[in-house]
């Protein structure tokens, strides 16, 4: 049932509940290797877990010699440290409560290193005033802005003394500089090198300043996945990439990047429930199941290229297709999300196929907000 690399064994679908998530483990490390592979080595990698949120993902990476993990909320950051990462950088913003619960999880979990990032010198006093009580300092970057206007400081003047700031500090030590490019997105392989290039020269020149005025910047933490191979191309100590979405891949950056040499590894295995009229197929694939963005396809469905979306609720995926005649009610297919980040924490576990069959469930731990601790 289904061609490769998405063969399943007959049974795996009499037996998967629709609508259910699918991680093609075999896929998955594949992807690994080909991240490491473009890095030119696993320590020049700290990839975001926001995509996956899988601690056995986690599992994976650091089997295959990635140490260096890199998360957007504290939930994400637990489950790297209670899945033995040994190293997570929050690339968000720590404030209010979120400041408390952080130092809890440095005392939990002493065999990893938390990382923090700030773009403002009153977050990094609070962060600071925070960590009293802690019995060893907090390495903290800086967060530069360069051009997604989310986060972040410009990478001038104003953002060194942020910097020499944080080495002032009790609690904290200045550990590098973190600048997050996802607004670069053309498909043209050498504009988007052009921009992404022009970019990250300001935050050279930022890394420059500083070395000269006798500070140690001891990492470089760059961009996403559309500019990852452009960053990795980069010979310079310190820089660690930070692609997050090739570890899974999806639709929406396959179709755009064809540049990039990842596959799909998470699926969504969905049924035909109802056929309301000739032409016309209504799927369990509701964007409580798949996600709710962008604003065109949410999922490729395999071997329904012709599929044209024409209504899209909470439960249900109504799609026009010449092929409707040729699929009973109850018939399984496989959809390809647009956008897997967002996707997967709609699920709480995933089934794991290897060789078509179903060997496992992975739980996607890091979906709540709260973990453990």
């Amino acid at each position: 049932m289904f061609d490769a690399p998405y063969r399943l064994n007959p049974q795996v679908a009499d037996e998967v509940l629709s609508p259910g998530l699918l991680i093609f483990r075999d896929l998955v490390q594949k992807n690994i290797e080909t991240m490491i592979a473009i890095a030119r080595g696993a320590d020049r990698l700290r990839p975001h877990v926001k995509t996956h949120k899988m601690a056995e993902i986690v599992r994976l990476s650091e089997s295959k010699g990635i140490h260096k993990h890199k998360c957007a909320t504290l939930a994400e950051a637990e489950m790297v440290a209670a899945a033995g990462g040994v190293d997570v950088l929050v690339s968000y913003p720590i404030v209010g409560p979120n400041l408390k619960r952080f130092a809890h999880l440095i005392r939990g979990y002493r065999k990893t290193t938390f990382r923090a990032t700030v773009d403002a010198i009153e977050a990094a006093r609070m962060l600071s005033e925070a960590m009293t009580g802690l019995d060893r300092p907090v390495p903290v970057l800086v967060d530069l802005e360069v051009g997604m206007g989310r986060t972040g400081i410009a990478p001038g003047e104003a953002a060194a003394e942020l910097y020499a700031e944080i080495g002032r500090l009790p609690n904290l030590v200045a550990d590098g500089l973190h600048a997050y490019d996802g607004h670069i997105r053309e498909m043209d392989v050498e504009e988007r090198r052009k921009n992404t290039v022009s970019t990250r020269q300001p935050v050279l020149s930022l890394l420059e300043t500083l070395r000269n005025r006798g500070f140690e910047v001891p990492r470089l933490v760059l961009g996403g996945t559309p500019t990852f191979p452009i960053h990795a191309a980069l010979d310079l100590p310190g820089v660690e990439c930070s692609p997050g979405t090739v570890v899974l891949h999806d639709d929406g950056y396959a179709t755009k990047f064809p540049d990039l040499p990842f596959t799909p590894a998470a699926l969504l295995l969905t049924r035909v429930v109802s056929k309301p009229r000739p032409g016309r197929l209504c799927l369990d694939l509701g964007h409580k199941a798949v996600a709710a963005d962008p604003a065109g396809p949410r999922a490729r469905i395999l071997g329904l290229d012709d599929a044209k979306p024409i209504i899209h609720s909470e439960e249900h995926l109504v799609v026009e297709t010449a092929h409707a005649d040729e699929l009973p009610i109850g018939t399984p297919l496989l959809a390809i999300p647009t956008h897997v980040c967002p996707t997967i924490a709609l699920h709480r576990f995933a089934g794991v196929i290897e060789d078509g069959a179903i060997v496992g469930r992975w739980e996607v731990t890091a979906r709540d907000r709260v973990v453990g601790l």
